[in-house]
């Protein structure tokens, strides 16, 4: 399959959707690679490198799509023209917005082209690795922190120098989703004193995890104010919204910067940052706002540009922050869509198999073979067989439980007998073949492994651990034993029952030497 990127026209666009690297895990799946000539020199990437990676470089765009079979861009097509370089059959994989450009769906099924919204990815554990939505958020964190740093007149960090203290930044983030902790992880890593705000109080983990403090609202319904489907916030009721205000008009006169990152993907990004938090807060202060290409959170807030306020306040209002740290972006972006193009190539063989039975690839179509598939079914998620619960046994009655009672003991009872009756047999059936003197040694080992545990075993565990009772019945039996043979006519017997009771004794005393210091250093002076 020949798989092309052409340049992207949208303003300020500087990412690419296949970097050289890319394209080389592409052609290990069996396709061939295309790039429009200039594609990627806003993002770093030149000609030459995508040729040293075996790409084609196309010189016109018109050509390119004419050339290739498969589309990759950031940006969707957009106008007549773009749409009228496709023919059916082809396959487009870009950012789509269906939900909020319901026109570009139309443009689409004209074509006859395949469509293939990376926007639209389910938020599902094998899908990770192609939401892209996730990278490019995790990128506009870590960038709108840089933008506040550069419009700051302040270290993050405090610092005590021979010039004076200079105080920590104080940072709130307001939302924690992907950008929202890649900026709390920023901030604190600079050693800003980091605030963070969620609907979700479940987050509230994650934030102090990395350093942070969570906001809390004092608001009893605000656990009912949580997630939504696909791992979003959910919108919030006007009286927790109240709330929400309320807290951050307390805050506002005492922070340096804040960043916003709240947005529900369909909806206009709410207003949390009001006229009046930002006149409470500090001149020299910064406002960044990532929610600012749908209306922003901020109500100063003017998409696309930089402004300062009546106070001194500067409000960020950026729409590409990920397309300024292209080469990053990009490098993300492009393996997000190798990605796709490997799940969409099962064979490795360079055939793109085109499978809407497969609930990722289902869910990112909105357009296939001529028809819109947008919105997809909700994906088939294989449900967990309910264990049926196990009846709670019934209470005995106390006759019930005597019966059961004098049957376990009529049952131990016969199998101590049996043991008994076996051991007696074994005895007799040694006794006849052994000669004397082994009758005689084994009634003094039998009598010292009872007496000598028994003795030792029952002393106070105030006296010595259990570890040291069980040592010390071993010793016991050391002991006892030798002593009975100590009387033996054999000098060479006499010796080692002598050296035994010694060795025991030394183990004896010892044990309850150290167990008393031991205990004595749990008893107070």
């Amino acid at each position: 399959m020949k798989i092309g990127a052409p340049r992207e026209t949208f303003e300020g666009e500087s990412r690419v959707a296949m970097t050289p690297d890319s394209a080389l895990q592409l052609q290990k799946l069996g396709h061939t690679c295309f790039i429009e000539a200039g594609a990627g020199d806003a993002a770093g990437f030149s000609d030459e490198a995508y040729r040293k990676a075996g790409v084609t470089v196309i010189p016109t765009v018109a050509e390119l799509f004419a050339e290739v079979d498969f589309i990759v861009k950031v940006r969707p097509l957009v106008t007549d023209e773009e749409h009228g370089w496709l023919r059916k059959g082809q396959t487009v994989i870009s950012f789509f917005y269906p939900g909020q450009h319901p026109d570009r769906l139309e443009l689409a099924k004209e074509t006859g082209a395949n469509f293939i919204a990376m926007d639209m990815v389910p938020r599902i554990s094998r899908a990770q690795k192609m939401d892209a939505l996730s990278s490019m958020a995790n990128i506009a964190g870590y960038r709108a922190v840089m933008e506040a740093a550069n419009n700051f007149g302040r270290f993050f960090t405090g610092q005590v120098t021979a010039a004076g203290k200079v105080p920590p930044a104080k940072v709130l983030i307001v939302g924690a989703g992907v950008a929202g902790l890649a900026a709390i992880g920023t901030t604190t890593a600079l050693g800003a004193i980091t605030y963070a705000f969620d609907v979700r109080p479940e987050v509230a983990e994650q934030i102090e995890s990395m350093g942070a403090e969570f906001v809390y609202l004092d608001f009893e319904e605000k656990t009912q104010d949580g997630a939504a489907a696909g791992g979003y916030a959910a919108p919030s009721s006007p009286e927790f919204r109240e709330a929400q205000l309320k807290k951050f008009r307390e805050l506002a006169p005492d922070m340096d910067i804040v960043i916003t990152t709240a947005l529900i993907p369909g909806r206009d990004a709410p207003k949390l940052w009001l006229a009046d938090m930002v006149a409470a807060m500090k001149r020299g202060s910064v406002v960044v706002d990532l929610a600012a290409e749908r209306g922003g959170n901020c109500d100063l807030t003017v998409p696309g540009e930089k402004i300062v306020s009546e106070n001194g306040v500067t409000i960020i209002g950026y729409n590409d922050f990920p397309s300024r740290m292209a080469t990053q972006a990009s490098q993300l972006y492009a393996t997000n869509i190798r990605h796709m193009i490997t799940d969409l190539t099962p064979g490795k063989d360079g055939v793109i198999v085109h499978n809407m039975e497969d609930d990722v690839i289902r869910g990112a179509t909105v357009a296939f073979e001529g028809a819109v598939t947008f919105p997809p079914p909700p994906p088939k998620i294989k449900a967990i067989a309910a264990h049926k619960p196990k009846e709670k046994a019934k209470e005995p009655t106390p006759e019930e439980r005597k019966a059961a009672e004098k049957a376990a003991f009529r049952k131990a009872t016969r199998q101590q007998v049996t043991l008994l009756a076996v051991g007696t047999a074994l005895l007799l059936l040694v006794g006849t073949v052994a000669p004397a003197s082994f009758m005689s040694h084994f009634v003094v080992f039998a009598l010292s492994c009872f007496v000598g545990f028994q003795v030792i075993w029952n002393v106070s565990h105030s006296l010595h651990t259990p570890l040291m009772a069980v040592t010390n019945a071993i010793s016991g039996i050391v002991i006892l034993g030798a002593l009975l043979q100590v009387g033996s006519g054999s000098w060479l017997v006499v010796v080692l029952a002598a050296l035994s009771v010694l060795i025991a004794t030394v183990n004896i005393v010892g044990g309850f030497l150290v167990t008393r210091r031991m205990l004595a250093m749990f008893q107070k002076s």
